[in-house]
């Protein structure tokens, strides 16, 4: 896991161990802290809220969606409003959708958030059956709301530019390259996004 210390830690010793980069990192900026995000509905339903608009906006639209659907926000209220009740609270047409896409699953009980398979794989195919959650989306939650410590959002750009540029490799990695490296990390992929995440951030600033 990485939602703790202990268990972050756990991979980042691994990672020093396996990659001298990783350890350089560590030896420069010191060692990451847990991220955590809370598990269930409500985180799923932020990232839908929050794509393609800028943090402050999307503070605004879910303040906007609690006032109109209650915190957190009734998922049967949601699947049952009109496409003018959803404008009203924020929501663009296309995100309407997407709310209702996962309201729709979670209420059948298609998709339970309190059992989801402990294959990383077969998550990630349930989660991106929401409409408008894709395998970025579904990895980043299974990461920072499950804290599973293998979970390796390899397609998020900053992890992309910080592994290239940490293992010295010509240019940025493309996904699949990345997933490649990333291979001899394993159980602990997840830690190195950490990590990676990390670095850049604080070369950013």
């Amino acid at each position: 896991m990485v939602r703790t210390r202990q268990s972050l830690d756990a991979g980042l010793d691994h990672l020093a161990a396996s990659e001298t980069a990783f350890a350089g990192v560590m030896d420069r900026l010191g060692r990451p802290e847990p991220r955590i995000s809370e598990t269930g509905v409500a985180t799923l339903l932020r990232t839908i809220v929050g794509q393609q608009v800028s943090v402050a906006s999307a503070r605004a639209l879910w303040a906007k969606l609690e006032a109109a659907f209650g915190s957190p926000p009734d998922l049967a209220a949601i699947l049952a409003a009109s496409d003018e009740d959803l404008r009203a609270a924020g929501m663009s047409r296309q995100k309407a959708g997407y709310a209702r896409s996962l309201a729709g699953l979670v209420l059948s009980g298609e998709l339970d958030l309190d059992r989801l398979p402990e294959d990383d794989e077969e998550a990630i195919e349930l989660l991106t059956r929401i409409k408008g959650i894709g395998r970025w989306s579904a990895e980043i939650y299974l990461l920072f709301a499950e804290g599973r410590a293998d979970v390796l959002p390899a397609g998020d750009l900053a992890v992309q530019i910080e592994i290239g540029r940490l293992l010295g490799l010509d240019g940025k990695p493309s996904e699949k390259q990345v997933r490649e490296l990333a291979e001899k990390w394993r159980p602990h992929r997840g830690a190195a996004a950490v990590l990676a995440w990390h670095s850049y951030n604080s070369d950013v600033i």
